[in-house]
Order: structure tokens, then C-alpha cells, then sequence
């Protein structure tokens, strides 16, 4: 047994990176969890070879982190489009992209399940696991109660009928 902990000496940091895919409503379609050590251009790589492979999406949105020879392999090998969003070009500083936002207000929603605080798992398998056991939680408590509880709603007890 491979026991995968990795070190990011960039950050100086044991962790992981998560790679996800998830469609305009932040639906989670493809993770792929890997050490940190992975160059985001290499794991971008194996990401969109997922996709390609598990749906039908062959138009992907991403940030300039991923420009250059990535959109040519992807147009070559994958027969798919890799579209950077880039910020506008006066811009300074921080601003909302909204194409962008939809990837990381999903990871938010992922990182809320206590699990996914923190890197618990050995295994990139099992984080994987998990982080798909999170979104397909998210998806069925939108489906059954429409609007998410706020937190007195979780907490309020119920009322004795009468």
C-alpha cells in the first residue's frame, strides 16, 4: 500500500490538490484529487481526459492559470474546447467573473461538509470518494427540501403537537 502524503515546498505545506469540473449551476461532474506536488497544468491534463471520457461536455471554461499549451492539447487530443476567462483588462484588483465564480462557490459548498475541512484521507482515492459523497449529498437535499435550511431552521426544535 502506497501511503500518498505530499509535501507543496512552494507553501510549505502537506496537502492535496482538488480538481473539479462542475456544470453553470455548480453541479459537481468530474473531481480528481492529487498531491501538491502536481503541476495544475499536469493535473488539468488528467481532469479534462474525464471529462472527455465520463460526459458529454466538450466545451470547458478556465481561468488564465491554465492558458497556453493545455488549450492546444485539449483541441488536438480531446477534439473539445478549453476556453480561458480572463479578467477584463483595465481591472485591478479583486472582481467577481461570474463563469469563473460558479468553480469556486462549488468548492465552498463542498468544504462546509466537516470531512472535506481538512485533508483526513491517505489515500487521493478516498478524498475523491468523499468529495462525491458530499456533492451527491448537496444535490439531494436541493432536490428534497427545494431551498437550503438556515440554521435555526436545522436547530429549533420541533414543536409538541396540541
Amino acid at each position: 500500500m502506497l501511503l500518498c502524503l505530499d509535501r507543496h515546498n512552494g507553501k510549505k505545506i502537506n496537502g492535496r490538490k482538488r480538481f473539479i469540473v462542475t456544470d453553470t449551476l455548480g453541479l459537481l461532474l468530474v473531481v480528481c484529487v492529487m498531491a501538491a506536488s502536481v503541476q495544475d497544468r499536469d493535473g488539468a491534463k488528467t481532469t479534462l481526459l474525464s471529462v472527455y471520457l465520463f460526459t458529454p461536455v466538450r466545451f470547458v471554461l478556465a481561468d488564465a492559470g491554465f492558458a497556453g499549451a493545455l488549450v492546444e492539447w485539449t483541441r488536438r487530443v480531446l477534439a473539445s474546447t478549453l476556453h480561458i476567462v480572463r479578467k477584463a483588462p483595465g481591472q485591478i484588483g479583486f472582481a467577481v467573473i461570474a463563469r469563473r465564480w460558479v468553480v469556486e462557490r462549488s468548492l465552498v459548498w463542498l468544504t462546509s461538509y466537516r470531512r472535506l475541512a481538512r485533508d483526513y484521507e491517505h489515500q487521493p482515492a478516498t478524498s475523491e470518494a468523499m468529495i462525491r459523497w458530499a456533492a451527491i449529498s448537496s444535490m439531494a437535499r436541493r432536490l428534497t427540501r427545494g431551498a437550503a435550511a438556515t440554521r435555526q431552521q436545522r436547530f429549533v426544535p420541533a414543536r409538541p403537537a396540541g
